[in-house]
């Protein structure tokens, strides 16, 4: 994939690679991270997503971040730097959807002609970032500003850009003017139309905001969502941690499964709620839960589960969640989905140390062109 800010822009490190030997690679550090754990068998441990030899515009969450000019002056939208907090000013981005380019590209030049300045460093001026959510097909789209206030004068540009030919389906303005690391605030102002995307994956439909968690992926997460649905086997009883909007649970209990989800991000598990609702799922075989999974750990190790399923942020899961998992749940079966293979391999031993035998690992590449793996890892209770 050609992209003319490759080697600047922090966002794809692996540019210079084939896409085949992108995966060699991966695979290459993930059988050094996990080689005691792996099963005694050579296939390949990256599930097949498709047969683009060079994936393009497979992340339909586009997400942009905004800064001054090189004068301190203007508006320039791109991405960071690797390793910095320097904003390298994009004209293109290959890994975006189509769509999702041309709807930031066409916000970004009303921006600029209204004279809009970005938030910077000091939170003094008033745009930070924009987030843009569309379909696998692009027929939807979602687009969301976020800004530092509610000021008049982004009016005007948010008007022409409304009434322009690249208009999203749904926009919305996110008021952050908080010196912190999460891209998004608490209060978000809807402008105009619809509040989310309608994705199918497998069987199930989902409807997605752009404020909450879902895979970017869309053809990456069907594999996954796949191959987690058929590793649970037979259970019936399914406790689903970090669940985000329902990705796992939702099939599951599309086939009669009892799953109870739980995530601490408010509006993915509103849409998962709504998402259960839109595929007819009774409440009595889809539950979701609010709450830290520290904290329901608690209560759930009370209840039999016949598998429970993790897949934490990078940083893995915690002392607490694995001992109430795997001491006091001990269920028959665990799923972990990791993000960081490196947590993963911290966290195998104890697992095994419980009485686990990990029965497979496979991988799937969720971000091509970046150092990314996504990992499955299948284990019993010997």
């Amino acid at each position: 994939m050609h992209c003319r800010h490759a080697g600047v822009c922090g966002g794809c490190s692996l540019l210079h690679l084939s896409y085949s030997d992108q995966l060699s690679g991966k695979e290459a550090s993930l059988r050094r991270l996990l080689g005691p754990f792996l099963p005694h068998s050579r296939q390949p441990l990256f599930l097949p997503v498709d047969s683009q030899p060079d994936p393009q515009h497979f992340r339909h969450k586009v997400a942009f971040v905004f800064a001054p000019g090189p004068s301190g002056r203007g508006l320039v939208m791109g991405h960071y730097q690797r390793g910095s907090r320097r904003v390298v000013a994009v004209e293109e981005c290959p890994v975006h959807s189509a769509r999702g380019n041309r709807i930031a590209f066409a916000l970004r030049d009303h921006l600029q002609r209204s004279g809009i300045s970005a938030a910077g460093p000091e939170l003094e001026g008033l745009v930070r970032h924009l987030i843009v959510r569309t379909t696998f097909d692009e027929r939807e789209a979602v687009a969301m500003l976020v800004v530092t206030r509610n000021d008049k004068r982004l009016r005007a540009p948010i008007r022409a850009f409304l009434e322009s030919a690249e208009r999203p389906e749904g926009f919305f303005v996110n008021i952050h003017a908080e010196d912190s690391s999460y891209m998004v605030g608490e209060r978000t102002l809807k402008i105009e139309g619809a509040a989310h995307v309608r994705e199918k994956i497998g069987d199930v439909s989902y409807l997605i905001s752009p404020t909450a968690f879902f895979q970017t992926n869309i053809a990456a997460a069907t594999v996954l969502q796949s191959y987690v649905v058929d590793a649970i086997g037979g259970a019936s009883r399914v406790l689903d941690l970090y669940c985000g909007s329902g990705l796992f649970s939702l099939p599951l209990a599309a086939r009669g499964v009892r799953t109870l989800g739980v995530e601490e991000n408010r509006q993915a598990v509103d849409d998962a709620t709504l998402n259960a609702k839109l595929n007819r799922i009774p409440t009595s075989r889809a539950r979701f839960i609010t709450a830290r999974v520290e904290d329901a750990v608690r209560s759930a190790s009370r209840d039999p589960w016949d598998a429970v399923i993790l897949d934490p942020p990078r940083q893995g899961c915690s002392d607490l969640v694995l001992e109430a998992v795997f001491q006091d749940m001990a269920p028959p079966r665990v799923i972990y989905v990791s993000c960081n293979p490196e947590s993963l391999a911290a966290e195998l031993p104890g697992m095994v140390q419980c009485g686990y035998v990990v029965e497979e690992v496979r991988a799937v590449d969720m971000f091509p062109h970046t150092e990314h793996v996504e990992a499955v890892v299948r284990l019993k209770l010997a």
